[in-house]
């Protein structure tokens, strides 16, 4: 996991896409993993979701290795 520093407007994080440091909106979502609704309720796991500012680049990463 990248090294992250807080600011008032995001966070600064290394983003891949633009090959720099950018500011991020991060959140925590939880999000449906599997397709069949009747097992929906079950597969809920949190991921980090950070989105790039200054290219939109979304990066997902699962907080659960279960």
């Amino acid at each position: 996991m990248a090294t992250t520093t807080p600011t008032d407007d995001g966070i600064s994080e290394e983003c891949p896409a633009c090959e720099t440091t950018t500011i991020h909106d991060v959140s925590v979502q939880i999000l449906t993993e599997s397709t069949d609704a009747e097992n929906a309720a079950y597969s809920r796991e949190p991921y980090r979701v950070s989105v790039c500012r200054a290219c939109g680049r979304e990066e997902r990463v699962r907080m659960n290795n279960a």
